[in-house]
C-alpha cells in the first residue's frame, strides 16, 4: 500500500495516540492533542469559509503561540500553504515578501497592529486580516476584518482522507533570513516534511514523556523542525513566546522541560544570566546548538551549567531544517574529554535520508583530514522543492541533486563536518584565507567578551583584513591591547583582527538569532577605510 507522505499524518497519530494528553502550553493556555487538533480542523473549516483555496498563501505575523501552532495544520489540512513570517523585519520587508507571495490572509497579533496597517495600504493580494488578540475589553480589531476565535467558529472540517493529499504539493513557505542577501521563499512539499519528521524523530524525541521547550521561533524554518515530529511523538510543547533569559529558566522548572534548541546567541544569554542557578533545571536531558557554529568552550560551559546532554546541529532553511547532528556516533572513539567535547560542537553527522559532501569548485569531494576547505553540499529527502517564483535562483545553487549550502567546512572519514564558515564570510588577506568563525571563538573565549562579530574590513595593502566588534560583559573592563595579548597564543598573527571596535549596543541580529554580518560589513565597506588600532 502507498499512501501519501503529508504531515496531516503526524496530526492524527497524535490525536489518535496521545487525544486526553495535555500536548500544547502557550501562557494560560493548556490545550489537550485532541483539542488542538478541533482547533486545526476549525482553523481549516474557517479558511475554507473565507474563501481560502489549494494553494493559497496563508501567513502568520505572531510570536511563539497556540494559534501559529494550529497554522502549522489547519492550512495544509485543505491543501493550502502556511506562511510564518520574521516578526523582526520592517514594514517594506514584509511588504516585499507578502507582495512576492501573492498573500491571501494574514494573521497577526495585535503586537504588530501598527504595521499592520501599513500592510494593508500596500498589499493588494491579502484579502482578509484576521486579529489574534481581537475583539478583546475593547471590543475592536486593530485594523483587522475579524478575529481569530471567530475565523474558528465557522464550523470544523471532518477528518480528510489521506489519498486527498498530493505529497508533492507545498505545505509551507518560508522566507530566508536574509542575513547574506535578499530573503527568498524556501518551497517545502508535504513529502518533504513528513520525511524529515520521521528522520528527526527517528534521532531524537524517543520518549512521549518528554517536554519540549518551543524556544526558537516557529518562523524560523519550522522551529528547528519541531512541531511535526513532536505532535506526532505525543510530546507536550510549551510555547516562549519571547526568549528572554529568566522566563525561560523559570518555564523549565515550572513546566519539568526536558528538551529546547538554542542558537549560539540564545545560549550564551541564559549563561550570562543573573537568575542562573536561581531555578530548578534538573529535568533537561538534551539541548541542541544550531542556526550558528558553536564554540567547543560554549558546549563545555552549557553541559556544566545544565548538567545534561548538549549537542550542536547544522541545518538550512533549505534543507527543512535539519541535516545533521553532532549525537554520538557508535565507529567514534573520543580520544579525551577534550576531544568529546571538540565532536559535539560540530556540524556533525547527517541524519537519515540526507546525503552530505564537502567540494571543491569541481564538486570533487576535498580530502577528508579536517584540514582541506570545501563547501557542504546537501541531498536528500529534506531538501526544499525550490525558491518560489525563482527558477533561476533555484538553479544556482543545484549542482544535478546536490545543493550547495554557500558554508566552508572541513570533514573526516567519519562523515563529521565541521563548519569554519560562510562562504561569503571567509577573508582573504594576502592571498591567507581566514575563518571569520575561526577568530570569533577565539575572541568569546575571553571571560570578559559577551558576543562579537568578526569580518572583512577593506585595506590597502592586504585587500582586506579581518576586523572585530566586541560586546564586552556589564561590569566588566578590556581594550584592544589586552584582547590582542589573549589571542596571541590560540591563533596565528596572521588571523589576529586588525581592527578591534568595542560597543555597548547589541550586535544586529536576524529574528533568529543570527549575527547580521553583512550590515556591520557594510558599515566598514561604505566608508572606504579601515579604523586600524580603533577601540
Amino acid at each position: 500500500m502507498k499512501l501519501p507522505l503529508t504531515p496531516v499524518r503526524c496530526l492524527y497519530r497524535g490525536v489518535d495516540l496521545y487525544g486526553p494528553k495535555v500536548g500544547v502550553v502557550s501562557g494560560p493556555c493548556r490545550l489537550t492533542y485532541a483539542q488542538y487538533g478541533e482547533r486545526c480542523e476549525r482553523l481549516a473549516a474557517g479558511l475554507l469559509a473565507e474563501g481560502i483555496q489549494l494553494g493559497d498563501r496563508v501567513a502568520f505575523l505572531s510570536f511563539n503561540n497556540n494559534q501559529l501552532l494550529e497554522g502549522y495544520y489547519g492550512a495544509p489540512l485543505i491543501r493550502a500553504i502556511v506562511m510564518p513570517l520574521n516578526v523582526r523585519l520592517q514594514s517594506s520587508e514584509l511588504i516585499a515578501i507578502l507582495n512576492h507571495a501573492e498573500t491571501r490572509m494574514l494573521v497577526y497579533e495585535t503586537d504588530f497592529a501598527a504595521q499592520v496597517e501599513q500592510l494593508r495600504a500596500a498589499c493588494p493580494s491579502i484579502q482578509r486580516w484576521v486579529s489574534i488578540d481581537g475583539p478583546g475589553q475593547a471590543g475592536d480589531l486593530p485594523h483587522g476584518d475579524l478575529s481569530y476565535e471567530e475565523l474558528l467558529s465557522r464550523g470544523r472540517i471532518e477528518r480528510p482522507e489521506l489519498s486527498s493529499f498530493d505529497e508533492d504539493e507545498i505545505a509551507e513557505l518560508f522566507y530566508t533570513s536574509g542575513s547574506t542577501g535578499t530573503p527568498k521563499g524556501v518551497m517545502l512539499s508535504h513529502r518533504t516534511l513528513y520525511l524529515h519528521a520521521l528522520a528527526v524523530g527517528g534521532c531524537f524525541n524517543h520518549d512521549d514523556t518528554a517536554v519540549e521547550l518551543h524556544t526558537i521561533p516557529l518562523f524560523h524554518a519550522n522551529g528547528w523542525g519541531r512541531p511535526q515530529t513532536a505532535v506526532m511523538g505525543g510530546i507536550k510543547q510549551v510555547m516562549i513566546r519571547r526568549f528572554e533569559p529568566a522566563h525561560v529558566l523559570r518555564t523549565i522548572q515550572e513546566e519539568a522541560a526536558t528538551a529546547m534548541s538554542l542558537v549560539p546567541t540564545m545560549a550564551n544569554s541564559l549563561l550570562n544570566c543573573p537568575d542562573l542557578g536561581k531555578f530548578d533545571t534538573s529535568s533537561l536531558r538534551e539541548i541542541h546548538i544550531g542556526g550558528a557554529a558553536a564554540a567547543p568552550e560554549l558546549i563545555a560551559q552549557m553541559e556544566a551549567a545544565f548538567r545534561c546532554k548538549v549537542i550542536a546541529g547544522y541545518g538550512l532553511t533549505e534543507t527543512c531544517p535539519v541535516a545533521t547532528s553532532a549525537r554520538a556516533k557508535g565507529t567514534v572513539q573520543y580520544a579525551c574529554e577534550e576531544d568529546r567535547i571538540r565532536h559535539m560542537a560540530m556540524a556533525g553527522w547527517p541524519l537519515p535520508g540526507c546525503e552530505i559532501r564537502v567540494v571543491d569548485l569541481q564538486m570533487r569531494d576535498v580530502p577528508r583530514d579536517m584540514q582541506s576547505i570545501g563547501e557542504v553540499v546537501v541531498r536528500g529527502d529534506n531538501v526544499m522543492d525550490g525558491y518560489f517564483k525563482e527558477p533561476e535562483a533555484t538553479k544556482a545553487v543545484m549542482s544535478g541533486e546536490w545543493l550547495h549550502t554557500g558554508d566552508m567546512a572541513v570533514w573526516d572519514d567519519e562523515n563529521y563536518i565541521h563548519i569554519v564558515d560562510r562562504k561569503k564570510d571567509i577573508i582573504i588577506s594576502g592571498g591567507e584565507n581566514i575563518s571569520s568563525i575561526e577568530v570569533e571563538k577565539a575572541i568569546c573565549a575571553h571571560p570578559a567578551v559577551l558576543e562579537c562579530a568578526v569580518i572583512a574590513a577593506p585595506d590597502p595593502k592586504w585587500g582586506e583584513v579581518p576586523a572585530a566588534v566586541v560586546v564586552i560583559k556589564p561590569g566588566r573592563q578590556l581594550d584592544r591591547e589586552q584582547l590582542l595579548s589573549f589571542l596571541g597564543g590560540r591563533i596565528a598573527g596572521f588571523k589576529l583582527p586588525r581592527v578591534v571596535e568595542f560597543t555597548d549596543e547589541p550586535l544586529p541580529k536576524t529574528g533568529t538569532g543570527k549575527i547580521l554580518k553583512r550590515q556591520l560589513r557594510e558599515t566598514y565597506w561604505s566608508e572606504k577605510q579601515v579604523r586600524v588600532g580603533q577601540a
